[in-house]
């Protein structure tokens, strides 16, 4: 534990409550509030609070965006002596919101954590969310440096990768890495409305992994769309235009044109970070087919222990009604070779490591 140990989250969603488990984890005194009585007794539960709370140190809001700057104030006034920090996904607004209040401003520190899951709600909470995300701060302007201090000590805590961003160029940024990905995957799931059951059930990995965001909470997607409406439509508006070409290239059966598109996304992919941050590694992958049976992934992890090799990805085929499934490692060219001798030596169905998965 650091500087200080009393925490008050205020907000018992996925967010609130995983940072409740984070730092209880890690030694701190966590209290946990909720306007829904239910979600606040389930996040309260998994982190044994007991009692009456005690007055916190720093209180965490993790709530909804449009009541961010309201519950502000409102804590602020109730726990004069406290630091407040945010988890909110907008930050232009609320810092101007609460900028106005200078006194107020001093004791708070916007963060935001690249984390979350697309499923939300207590249940589904986990004290490892924050491990190895990168999630920004964004000081007010006069934000005390003891405001900042305890923003770190939470990111440092729960094992995020503390990145310093202004209020616009936070939202600028968003809008393209978090926004755009979930308003694809909202729209590609909507597109496939009329797909009877029977065909959405040969969908394999591929619908899997880019449809995953439309899970996600409806009511909380629609507020950040449009709290961040004016850079989330210049992206829309580029997306478009990658759209027409793409449409008016298969209408003209342009098959040289269709390849330059979907070349220049597939160079641009390789800027995208990989598992551990900074420029994407290059994998190898290893495909094994498994029996439909429990303790094959086990058996499987037990293998890449034994020969010490390292699992950075794994992607699982199954196709109904069929009795056995492909799973796919990726691993360094190193690992994936000694992965592959020693599965091959165990009696496996395994495949000769291939540089991709086309």
């Amino acid at each position: 534990m650091g500087t200080f140990s009393k925490v008050r989250i205020v907000g018992s969603g996925l967010i609130g409550t995983s940072i409740a488990l984070g730092l209880k984890r890690s030694g701190y005194e966590v209290s946990v509030e909720d306007e829904d009585p239910q979600s606040e007794q389930i996040a309260q539960s998994l982190i044994g609070q007991l009692g009456e709370a005690p007055i916190p140190e720093l209180i965490v809001i993790a709530t909804p965006i449009s009541t961010i700057s309201t519950l502000i104030l409102e804590y602020s006034k109730r726990f004069p002596l406290s630091n407040i920090i945010d988890i909110g996904g907008l930050k232009s607004e609320v810092l101007q919101e609460v900028e106005e209040f200078s006194d107020i401003s001093a004791r708070f520190c916007a963060t935001h954590p690249m984390a979350g899951r697309e499923i939300s709600g207590a249940l589904a909470a986990r004290g490892d969310l924050f491990e190895g995300r990168i999630w920004i701060y964004t000081p007010t302007r006069n934000s005390s440096p003891r405001a900042i201090e305890m923003a770190l000590e939470v990111i440092e805590a729960l094992g995020g990768s503390p990145i310093q961003l202004a209020a616009v160029e936070h939202d600028e940024a968003i809008a393209a890495i978090s926004h755009l990905p979930q308003i694809v995957s909202s729209l590609l799931s909507a597109s496939l409305i009329e797909l009877p059951d029977r065909d959405i059930n040969l969908a394999g990995q591929g619908l899997k992994d880019v449809s995953r965001l439309a899970a996600s909470n409806s009511d909380l997607w629609a507020s950040l769309l449009h709290g961040n409406r004016e850079a989330v439509g210049e992206f829309l508006t580029i997306f478009a235009r990658h759209l027409d070409d793409l449409s008016t290239s298969l209408h003209n059966d342009d098959l040289r044109k269709t390849k330059e598109i979907l070349e220049l996304g597939r160079e641009n992919h390789a800027r995208i970070p990989g598992k551990h941050g900074g420029k994407k590694r290059d994998y190898w992958y290893l495909p094994i087919v498994i029996e439909d049976k429990p303790g094959q992934l086990a058996r499987i992890f037990d293998a890449c222990a034994a020969v010490a090799a390292n699992v950075e990805d794994l992607a699982i085929e199954h196709t109904p009604g069929q009795e056995s499934g492909l799973v796919t490692l990726a691993l360094s060219r190193d690992d994936s070779q000694k992965v592959f001798e020693q599965l091959q030596s165990d009696g496996w169905k395994v495949h000769q490591p291939r540089e991709s998965l086309g």
